[in-house]
């Protein structure tokens, strides 16, 4: 069921949302879900440096982030990335990041209006890319027949 290296790249780059997993103070877990957009094949994100998610960065940068699809079962795909993050807190960084972002989503992402809107980002917000020690992924299309309900007999 895991995914190629090929197949895990096409995957992150189609992926439109990612769940982050950051440590709070007192070893609690912060879970947020984060748009995201893969630059020089490292999945990057865009958020406002004042974050709960970058405080915990900056104070431990390990990070576990999980991006999945589908609606079905026998659809279901999914990619893990353990490891660490990397804030940068550059503005230059961070209208490239913002660019990027906004342009995923299509000529909407690029019009005037957006651009403007990410140029009035840019100077609160950070990027954070994603540096994974282990990814783990998987793929239930590869699974020939099976159903969620024979899982576990």
């Amino acid at each position: 069921m895991r995914m190629t290296d090929d197949e895990l790249t096409a995957f992150l780059e189609a992926g439109q949302r990612v769940q982050v997993a950051t440590m709070s103070p007192g070893d609690a877990i912060h879970l947020v879900p984060m748009s995201y957009v893969m630059i020089d094949g490292v999945l990057t994100l865009w958020t406002d440096r004042d974050s709960q998610k970058v405080a915990n960065l900056r104070r431990d940068p390990r990070v576990s982030c999980l991006v999945e699809m589908g609606s079905r079962f026998e659809e279901f795909r999914a990619a893990q990335l353990q490891g660490r993050a990397e804030v940068i807190d550059d503005l230059d960084v961070s209208l490239v990041t913002g660019k990027a972002l906004f342009a995923k989503s299509g000529p909407e992402g690029q019009s005037e209006q957006a651009q403007a809107y990410v140029q009035g980002l840019a100077p609160i917000r950070v990027t954070v890319r994603i540096h994974p020690d282990r990814i783990v992924s998987w793929d239930h299309r590869k699974v020939s027949g099976v159903r969620a309900e024979d899982i576990g007999k």
